[in-house]
């Protein structure tokens, strides 16, 4: 099992590694496996791929995000919420006028109701590109038809498809439309596997991640 202090290093040089961060204004700390990142990022996009570099590296067990997000360049909350609308016209997939924009402070809240978590998820991503936004909140709705015994049978038989035998110790439950994912996975990849595996079940309208990472 690697140290604190390795697992430090490696994640340090996974940011340094990573072109789309300027890891010179992040702050890498490590206490019992967790990381915590602090600092300041110009863009949300940059903040985003700074947790993603953060769970490619082996031994991480949770992470904390505390970077500040600083955009080079002002822009009006009307000029990001013209921009947000703008790219999410362009969203294949994605219903007409099914996503409703507030921007209060550079900080953009998305809400409204779709039919898939995918298009949840392409309107969240789109919007994390623009310039100057500083975070997203979303509040985007799902539409719901499928039972709860559906749900729980739809979303088991997707984890026996994409993970092996001796992957398979995630426990679904499920509460009306909403699931809970619990058990041991040994890596962030297995965990957001099983998550874009519940996420994706036709009905879904939340999904809380109880799953343990255990090297």
């Amino acid at each position: 099992m690697k140290t604190d202090s390795e697992i430090q290093q490696d994640v340090a040089d996974e940011l340094n590694w990573d072109a789309a961060i300027d890891a010179s204004k992040v702050e890498v700390t490590v206490k019992d496996s967790l990381v915590t990142l602090g600092g300041q990022v110009s863009t949300l996009w940059e903040k985003w791929e700074a947790e993603q570099a953060v769970q490619r590296v082996a031994g991480v067990r949770s992470v904390v995000i505390k970077l500040d997000v600083a955009p080079l360049d002002a822009h009006s909350d009307a000029d990001i919420a013209k921009a947000a609308q703008n790219v999410l016209s362009w969203v294949s997939g994605m219903p007409k006028d099914s996503i409703r924009i507030q921007v209060e402070n550079s900080w953009v809240t998305l809400s409204g109701t779709v039919d898939w978590d995918y298009q949840r998820r392409k309107a969240c991503s789109a919007v994390r590109y623009l310039s100057g936004v500083k975070g997203i909140t979303d509040d985007i709705s799902i539409k719901s038809d499928s039972p709860a015994g559906e749900i729980k049978e739809d979303i088991e038989a997707a984890l026996e498809r994409r993970l092996d035998a001796d992957e398979q110790n995630i426990v679904v439950s499920v509460s009306g439309k909403n699931v809970t994912l619990s058990g041991t996975v040994t890596s962030w990849w297995q965990r957001d596997r099983a998550f874009d595996s519940a996420w994706n079940a036709p009905g879904v309208e939340q999904v809380t991640d109880h799953m343990v990472i255990s090297y």
